[in-house]
This record gives structure tokens, C-alpha cells and sequence, in this order.
């Protein structure tokens, strides 16, 4: 099976296939990443679509290193585009709806066939009220905090992904997650035995 390298090399020289193969490899944290980042799954299939699309037309930029963290720069900035193409929501259900009304499922590789329903459930539930939580960041430290707590990113990658000074990372990261922790307070029934008390005095 060819490596990510060999893909790269033949998706450079025109090779289609092979860039192909490189968006399955990656499509489900491009997604995601997209997904956390926007709160609208539409959207951020558009953002991903555009992502991939950007990063085939770049590929000559690629100049070595973590082709993961090159591909969310890519996909950072087209989340960004978007923002600026529309206005945000001010509110934002904690369970997303489609045109019909109907509430939206979340993606299909975070389902486990393997847990039971309640589990299933629960998990979902947990995931919506992190999603309701992010939404309610700016744009700025929602990006910090979705690159290095859900991408699991290290400082210095979100920092070169954001164009952004390693301080000011660190110190997004760190008002983003007091913000998360305080907003998560309001849905302590769905969050680890843990975690149920962080923030309280």
C-alpha cells in the first residue's frame, strides 16, 4: 500500500487517484474539524468540500512536515471564509435541525456499533452540549481550542495552523477552556462523575 508521501508525490504530478485516497485518509478529521468550528453540518461539508479543493490546487505549497496540520490551515481558513460570508445565528439549538425541522444525527464515524442505545445516546447528548458550548465562542479561540483539545494538536502546530504568536495560543486556549468549563456547568447530568463540579466554589 502506498504511503502518505508516495500520495503526495503522485498527487503533485497530477494523479488524481492518489489524491483521492489522501481525502479518505483525512476527510473524517477535516470534518470535524470543520463540524466544531462552524456548529452546522451543511456548512461544514461546504467548508470541507472547499478545503479539499483548495488543498489540491496547493499542493505545490506543501513544503514537508505534518501534511494533517497543512490540510487544517487549509480548512481554519476556509471555516474563516465562511464566517465572513454570513451572519452567525444568535441562538443556537442544542440540537440541530434540518430545513425540515427534523433533528440532524450526528456524523456517521462517531457512532460506535458497538455501544448500546442509552450509551449511544448519551454520548450524542454530550456532543451536542460541547457543540452548544463552542458555538458560543468567538471565532478566534474556538479555532484554538478545537485544534489542540479535540484535534489534539500540540501548541506550537495550532500556533503555525492560526498564524498565530505560541503566547497568544496559549492564552486563547486557556480563556476558551474556562469558558467551556463554565458553560458546561449548565448540562452536568450529561458530563463525567468528574467534571460535574469543576468551576464551583
Amino acid at each position: 500500500m502506498m504511503d502518505l508521501q508516495d500520495q503526495i508525490k503522485k498527487s503533485m504530478a497530477g494523479d488524481l487517484e492518489s489524491f483521492n485516497q489522501i481525502i479518505l485518509s483525512f476527510q473524517s478529521q477535516i470534518y470535524n474539524q470543520a463540524y466544531r468550528i462552524i456548529g452546522e453540518p451543511d456548512a461544514a461539508a461546504d467548508a470541507t468540500q472547499e478545503a479539499f479543493i483548495s488543498a489540491y490546487k496547493k499542493l505545490h505549497t506543501y513544503r514537508g512536515g505534518s501534511f494533517k496540520s497543512w490540510l487544517l490551515r487549509i480548512v481554519s481558513n476556509a471555516c474563516y471564509d465562511e464566517f465572513r460570508r454570513r451572519k452567525r445565528k444568535p441562538v443556537v439549538p442544542l440540537y440541530p435541525e434540518g430545513d425540515d425541522g427534523d433533528e440532524i444525527d450526528s456524523a456517521s464515524w462517531l457512532e460506535d456499533p458497538a455501544e448500546k442505545p442509552e450509551d449511544s445516546l448519551q454520548r450524542r447528548e454530550l456532543s451536542e452540549a460541547i457543540q452548544y458550548c463552542l458555538d458560543r465562542l468567538e471565532y478566534e479561540f474556538r479555532t484554538i481550542v478545537v485544534l489542540v483539545d479535540i484535534q489534539g494538536l500540540d501548541y506550537a502546530s495550532a500556533a503555525e495552523i492560526t498564524d498565530r504568536p505560541l503566547g497568544t495560543v496559549k492564552s486563547r486556549l486557556a480563556r476558551a477552556r474556562n469558558n467551556l468549563k463554565d458553560c458546561l456547568q449548565g448540562f452536568k447530568e450529561l458530563l463525567p462523575h468528574g467534571l460535574r463540579h469543576v468551576g464551583e466554589a
